[in-house]
C-alpha cells in the first residue's frame, strides 16, 4: 500500500471517497466494509488512476516474495471484492477495468478534498504529521489570521509541536496494546479426521485417505510443525471442544471439514479454527472428480498454508503444488490398502493385495508401490517371522520403483533406508532418513527411525532427543513403546518400565508395549512378574517367533530351566519344518549361561542377516559376552566397532 505520508487529500469518484492514509472508503459519506488486500489494491489503482498496473507491479508491492500465497487466486479475489462493493462490471466497467493479459486500470474522474479537519489558511503550511496531529479527536482548533503577530505564529508551531510528541505517545502505547492483543501467529496444527458424510458408511477409508495426504502435504512445510495421522485420528469422534484438542495436541490452529463422496464426485469442506479461541477464521468448499482428488487435496493444503501466511520456499511449494491425475478404481484400491486393520500376518498380506491390485490398474502409481514396501517390511519383522532376506528384497524392489516414479516420495526413502540399516550400511541408511526428513521435515516416523538408528550407534541421549522430538510430532501416535525401547538400551530401566506401564494404562492390549516391558522387567531382576505378561503377548502375538524367544529368556532368568528348554525346543522344532529366525535362539541361550550354543545362533544369525544384530552394540542381554574375542570380532563385521 502507499505510503500514508502521500496523501494528504482524500479521493472523490462518482458517490465514493477513499483516504488511503485511514485505511477507509465511504459512500455517499457512509463507510463501507473493505480492508486488506482489496483496499490496498484500490489505493494503488486510484494512485495511479489513468495508467495501467501490471499485475507484476501488484504482486511485488502487496504480495511479500517470502510469504507462501496463491498470488493468482488472491489477485483476482480482491479486484472481485472491489467491483462487489462498488458495484461495478468486469463487462462494462464504471471504475476498475480489467487490461487482458497485463493487468488493471482505473478510468473514473478523480477529485481531490481536503481531509476533515485540514487547516485552510495561507499563511501556514504544516508538515503531515502536524495535519495528522491537528486532526486527532479531541485536538484543539486554533484561530490563525493575516494579522497575527509573529510570537503567536511561533507560540502556535510550538504548540502543534507538543501535541505532536503527545500523540506520537499516544500512538505507540495504542500500538503496543494492539500488538499484544494480535491474534497468535499460527506456527502448528493439527488436521482433524475429515467427516465422511457420504450417505455410505463403507467410504470411510475415502475420508481417511483424504486426511492422511493433506496431513502428508502440509507436512513439506518446514515452517509449520504439523501433527501426525496416527495422533489425530483419535479425534476421529471428539467429545471436548476445539480449544481441548488444541491444547492436548499442543497446537496453535485446527483444521476440520468432511468428505462427501457422490458416484464419480467428490466435495470437501475445510475450516481454519484458532485453538485458543474456537475462533474460524477461513472456510471453504472444494468439489472434483475423483480421478482429480490429488489435486484438490493440493489445492486444499496451499489455501491453509496461504491463509496461516507461513513462509514456504520453492522447493516446497512445487512439492505442495504437485499433482496427478489417478483413476477412481487405482485411488479406491490403494485407500483400501491403507487402511486395512491389524497388523498379523492375515491383515498384512489383504493390504499387499489391495496394493498390488492398484498396480495392476496403474503402474505409474507410485503412492502404491510405497504401501507395498511397507507391507512387505512388515512381513519380514520377528513377530510375523517370513525370511526376512526375501522380504527386503521386496521392499527394495517396491521401493526403488517408487522413487524412479516420484523421487520426493519421503515414506519410500525412510522404506530403504530402514533395510540399509538391517543390512548394515550404517552410511546409506543415515543418508536416506536425512534426505526423509529434507523432503518431509513433519515426518514422526523418519524422526524416530533417525532415533533408532542412532541408538544403535551407542548414541543413546541423542536418540532420546530424536525419539521426543518424534512424540512432540505425534503426541498420541509415538508411544510410549517406542521410546521405553530406547530407554531399555540405554539402560534406564526404570524409566523404560515407567513409560510402557503408562502406555499400558491407556492401551491396555498394546502387544509392543507387553513385549518391552517384558525386557525391561527381565533386567530388572523381576523375571517372574514378566512371565504371566509374556505368556499374554504369546497368544496376542500368536506364538510368533519372537514372543516365545522372550517368554524363553524370561524362564531361564526365573530360574525355571525345564520350561524354557522346553520352549527354546518347541523353536527348533518349527524351524525344521518352517522358516524361524536364527536370532530368536540367541537370547534364551545367553539367559541359560549356554554361550558356545547361543554363538553358534549368532553365527546363524549374521548369514541371515538377522535384525537383532543391528543391536550388538547397546543390547543389554548381549552384555555376558561382550567382552568375548567372538563377539567383538562379530561387531566388526557388522560395522559397528
Amino acid at each position: 500500500m502507499p505510503e500514508a505520508s502521500q496523501f494528504l487529500t482524500v479521493r472523490r469518484f462518482g458517490a465514493f471517497e477513499i483516504n488511503p492514509r485511514s485505511g477507509e472508503l465511504r459512500k455517499n459519506g457512509m463507510r463501507l466494509r473493505i480492508s486488506g488486500q482489496p483496499f490496498q489494491v484500490l489505493a494503488v489503482l486510484v494512485e495511479r488512476a489513468g495508467e495501467v498496473v501490471t499485475r507484476e507491479e501488484l504482486q511485488s508491492k502487496l504480495w511479500p516474495a517470502d510469504t507462501f500465497v496463491d498470488f493468482d487466486h488472491g489477485l483476482n479475489n480482491a479486484v472481485a471484492r472491489i467491483r462487489e462493493i462498488l458495484d461495478d462490471s468486469s463487462d462494462a466497467p464504471r471504475y476498475v477495468e480489467t487490461v487482458p493479459r497485463r493487468g488493471y486500470r482505473f478510468i473514473a474522474p478523480l477529485t481531490d478534498v481536503a481531509p476533515p479537519g485540514a487547516p485552510s489558511s495561507p499563511e501556514l503550511t504544516l508538515a503531515p504529521a502536524a495535519v495528522a496531529t491537528l486532526q486527532a479527536p479531541g485536538a484543539p482548533v486554533f484561530p490563525i489570521t493575516r494579522r497575527a503577530a509573529s510570537g503567536r505564529l511561533w507560540l502556535l508551531v510550538g504548540g502543534v509541536a507538543v501535541l505532536a510528541v503527545l500523540a506520537a505517545g499516544v500512538v505507540l502505547y495504542q500500538g503496543r496494546r494492539a500488538a499484544g492483543t494480535r491474534q497468535r501467529a499460527v506456527k502448528s496444527l493439527a488436521v482433524l479426521p475429515l467427516k465422511n458424510l457420504s450417505s455410505d458408511p463403507s467410504q470411510e477409508y475415502l475420508a481417511d485417505g483424504m486426511t492422511e495426504e493433506l496431513i502428508g502435504r502440509l507436512s513439506m512445510i518446514r515452517g509449520l510443525r504439523v501433527i501426525s495421522r496416527t495422533s489425530v485420528m483419535a479425534f476421529k469422534d471428539p467429545h471436548i471442544s476445539m480449544p481441548e484438542i488444541a491444547k492436548t495436541l499442543g497446537v496453535d490452529a485446527l483444521v476440520e471439514g468432511s468428505v462427501i463422496r457422490d458416484g464419480s464426485r467428490v466435495r470437501v469442506h475445510a475450516q481454519l479454527i484458532r485453538g485458543g479461541t474456537d475462533e474460524h477464521f477461513w472456510s471453504e468448499t472444494y468439489d472434483r472428480e475423483l480421478r482429480d482428488a490429488l489435486g484438490l487435496e493440493s489445492e486444499v493444503a496451499q489455501s491453509i498454508a496461504q491463509k496461516v501466511e507461513i513462509t514456504v520456499t520453492g522447493e516446497e511449494r512445487s512439492r505442495l503444488a504437485a499433482t496427478r491425475h489417478v483413476a477412481a478404481e487405482v485411488y479406491e484400491s490403494y485407500l483400501k490398502g491403507r487402511f486395512v486393520k491389524g497388523n498379523d500376518r492375515a491383515k498384512v498380506e489383504e493390504r499387499i493385495g489391495y496394493f498390488e491390485d492398484a498396480i495392476r490398474k496403474d503402474p505409474s502409481f507410485a503412492p502404491a508401490y510405497v504401501g507395498l514396501a511397507d507391507a512387505h517390511h512388515n512381513l519380514g519383522l520377528i513377530f510375523i517371522g517370513e525370511p526376512a532376506e526375501d522380504e527386503r528384497r521386496e521392499v527394495v524392489r517396491a521401493a526403488q520403483r517408487a522413487l524412479e516414479l516420484d523421487p520426493n516420495l519421503a515414506g519410500a526413502h525412510v522404506l530403504l533406508a530402514e533395510v540399509k540399516q538391517l543390512q548394515w550400511y550404517w552410511a546409506e541408511a543415515e543418508a536416506g532418513y536425512k534426505r526423509a526428513l529434507d523432503l518431509q521435515p513433519n515426518d514422526a516416523l523418519a524422526h524416530l527411525r533417525r532415533a533408532e538408528w542412532l541408538m544403535c550407534q551407542g548414541r543413546t541421549d541423542q536418540a532420546l532427543d530424536w525419539a521426543h522430538r518424534a512424540r512432540d510430532l505425534d503426541p498420541l501416535g509415538i508411544s510410549g513403546a517406542s521410546v521405553g525401547w530406547i530407554l531399555f538400551h540405554a539402560r534406564r530401566y526404570d524409566e523404560a518400565i515407567r513409560e510402557l506401564r503408562s502406555q499400558l494404562e491407556v492401551h491396555p492390549d498394546d502387544v509392543w508395549a507387553m513385549w518391552e516391558l517384558g525386557f525391561a522387567l527381565i533386567l530388572k531382576g523381576q523375571p517372574e512378574e514378566a512371565i504371566p505378561l509374556l505368556e499374554k503377548t504369546a497368544i496376542l502375538m500368536r506364538r510368533s517367533p519372537g514372543s516365545i524367544e522372550l517368554l524363553a529368556t524370561a524362564h531361564a532368568r526365573a530360574g525355571d530351566r525345564t520350561e524354557a528348554l522346553r520352549l527354546v525346543n518347541e523353536l527348533k522344532q518349527r524351524r525344521e519344518i518352517g522358516y524361524i529366525p536364527a536370532g530368536a535362539l540367541i537370547n534364551p541361550h545367553l539367559a541359560l549361561g549356554a554361550y558356545d550354543e547361543a554363538f553358534v545362533w549368532f553365527e546363524r544369525a549374521y548369514q541371515e542377516k538377522s535384525s537383532i544384530l543391528q543391536f550388538l552394540k547397546v543390547h543389554p542381554f548381549f552384555d555376558p559376552v561382550r567382552h568375548d574375542p567372538r563377539f567383538k570380532d562379530l561387531v566388526h563385521r557388522v560395522g559397528l566397532d
